[in-house]
């Protein structure tokens, strides 16, 4: 049997800072101007900046720029922003968060390309090798995490099982008949793959990896899944707004999830001032998107919030940032009684309590000009109330109100799982 690949592309994957730093001048200088030159409404917005693209040369010039968000894609729906004629346009994804107006990405045929090559150093990173069966779980529709995943594996020559969503004892059967080796999808998903299979009281011993993303992801949660599902799991990272998944994710060092920063310009700055800050502090996520081509992202806020981890090169050899697991969005931090704290560091301190499953939500009552914060938690018999409120008081700083469930209470759902629910009031969540 030949030596194991570890690298899909090793030249790239192991470029310099200096190497990277100078393509990274490079894309962003012709992405700006792609930008400029071929979207009149983008055009118009950097004249009002006073910016050219003679103005922006290199990594210096970035923050001449101004940032972009959800609201600039919303309010140019569907393809404003795009900087190709449509008939170039292949496919398109919509962002599954997204409400009222949808937050729509294009893609060229050189966009995908470039998505199934930064899929591909994922998968590769993970351990796949060639001919392994992967099992897809994310739906293949408009939501970005099954196509991404199908271009890598198929740039990857891996054998495919497009499962989709759904129908948990049926994957179950087609993981063992097949023999997966790697299974992908939603965290959520992979909770509930769990415990079906401890209620049918099988494993899948052909099952090694599992590659998860989508939600919120704590360690914590990370080790009750490997534990569960009896795979080494990694946390996988990306948007739709720059590209879909595959933007970046853990290395077998799990020590921060590396960003492809030929294809990804980050910054970590400051939520309310937007001013950078250093690296190891939290802050948001700004991402460029320096190869895309229908719709590239420039400055785009996503709303994420990480940190630097490293700049290092890294225990597994490659050189591009590390940052660390995204432990909320700015837009879902809660305050209650002083005390600012976000369902990361919930979920974190909940899945540390031994006896305690993987469900939970946070229910956010506003109905009497104040907000009221309970958690509901399934676990065993065995775990109190009192316990509970005792270990997250001392975990986030604040007492919260719990209520433990037995095992199997709340309501299950196969797609993404919004862990935060506020209750209006005629009582009804969502």
């Amino acid at each position: 049997m030949g030596t194991k690949s570890v690298f899909y592309d090793e030249g790239k994957e192991t470029l310099s800072q200096d190497e990277l730093h100078r393509l990274q001048s490079e894309r962003l200088a012709a992405v700006f101007r792609h930008v400029y030159d071929k979207n009149t409404t983008q055009r118009e917005r950097y004249r009002n900046a006073g910016i050219a693209p003679e103005d922006i040369r290199g990594l210096d010039d970035l923050r001449r720029i101004p940032t972009m968000d959800k609201t600039d894609l919303r309010n140019t729906y569907p393809l404003g922003l795009s900087c190709v004629p449509k008939r170039e346009i292949l496919e398109m994804h919509m962002s599954s968060g997204a409400t009222g107006t949808p937050v729509v990405m294009p893609y060229t045929q050189h966009d995908l390309d470039l998505w199934a090559e930064c899929m591909a150093r994922c998968l590769r990173m993970a351990g796949a090798q060639d001919a392994d069966v992967i099992q897809i779980t994310p739906s293949f529709g408009l939501f970005n995490g099954g196509f991404g995943f199908y271009r890598g594996a198929e740039a990857l020559g891996l054998f495919v099982l497009p499962t989709g969503s759904g129908n948990t004892q049926r994957q179950i059967r087609l993981a063992r008949d097949f023999g997966s080796r790697i299974i992908t999808g939603v965290v959520s998903y992979g909770i509930r793959l769990m415990e079906v299979l401890d209620e049918l009281g099988e494993t899948l011993p052909d099952l090694e990896i599992g590659i998860f993303g989508g939600e919120v992801f704590s360690d914590s949660m990370k080790d009750k899944l490997a534990e569960g599902l009896g795979v080494e799991v990694f946390d996988i990272y990306g948007i739709t707004e720059t590209g879909g998944v595959g933007m970046g994710m853990e290395c077998p060092a799990h020590d921060g999830l590396h960003i492809w920063e030929d294809h990804h310009l980050i910054e970590i700055v400051d939520p309310a001032t937007g001013e950078p800050v250093p690296d190891g502090s939290l802050g948001e996520l700004i991402v460029t998107a320096l190869t895309r081509e229908a719709l590239p992202a420039v400055r785009y806020r996503t709303g994420d919030l990480t940190r630097i981890v490293s700049r290092d090169r890294c225990a597994c050899g490659r050189t591009h940032v590390r940052i660390a697991p995204i432990t909320g969005r700015t837009d879902d931090m809660l305050n209650f009684r002083g005390v600012t704290f976000s369902p990361w560091q919930v979920e974190q301190a909940l899945m540390e309590i031994p006896g305690v499953g993987a469900n939970y939500r946070i229910v956010v009552d506003d109905t009497e000009g104040y907000s009221h914060v309970k958690v509901d938690v399934e676990a065993d018999s065995k775990v109190t109330e009192a316990f509970v409120e005792r270990h997250l008081r001392n975990a986030i700083g604040v007492l919260l109100d719990v209520d433990v469930l037995p095992l199997g209470e709340l309501p299950r759902d196969e797609g993404k799982v919004r862990r935060v629910l506020h209750r209006d009031a005629e009582g009804r969540l969502h």
